[in-house]
């Protein structure tokens, strides 16, 4: 499981380093090998500054669940032709460092300084600038209720 926010730096080749608290657990779980594609909001659209990084098995697990949706449904369009159209295989290299696609970092607009957001089975790559602000929004309550319902009695 990941967890933590992690402040990191890229280098001028796109490449960042995981942090060492979670390599062991890759190395395990997908022999260092991950995906990365567009991170999607809760309308199924990209959202801004943000990427998505899975381990390769659980890569594998969503993208079959995609390609069973229906062909004609609209949104499962959408996430075939750019979720996984979008999704590109990357390896984490001997001294634990992941390249990002220049795509995908232009994409999501991430230049020197990226936050690194473990959610259990992914990890969410921010351009630290909209991190920030999402964070913002979020503490100073501007968030959404929407979907608030469906997760039923959930308490902390």
């Amino acid at each position: 499981m990941f967890r933590g926010t992690n402040s990191i730096n890229l280098d001028d080749k796109g490449r960042f380093a995981i942090p060492t608290k979670y390599r062991e657990e890759l190395q395990a779980i997908c022999d260092r090998k991950l995906v990365v594609s567009i991170a999607m909001d809760q309308r199924c659209a990209s959202e801004k500054g943000c990427l998505w990084l899975y381990p390769e098995s659980e890569w594998e697990r969503i993208e079959k669940t995609i390609n069973g949706l229906p062909t004609l449904n609209p949104t499962a369009i959408n996430l075939k032709r750019f979720f996984i159209g979008n999704g590109t295989e990357c390896e984490m290299d001997s001294q634990g460092r992941l390249l990002l696609p220049e795509k995908l970092r232009k994409h999501a607009q991430m230049d020197k300084k990226i936050v690194l957001v473990g959610l259990g089975e992914k990890f969410e790559v921010w351009n630290e600038d909209a991190f920030t602000a999402k964070e913002n929004d979020f503490f100073n309550g501007e968030g959404s209720d929407e979907g608030l319902a469906e997760l039923g009695d959930l308490s902390f």
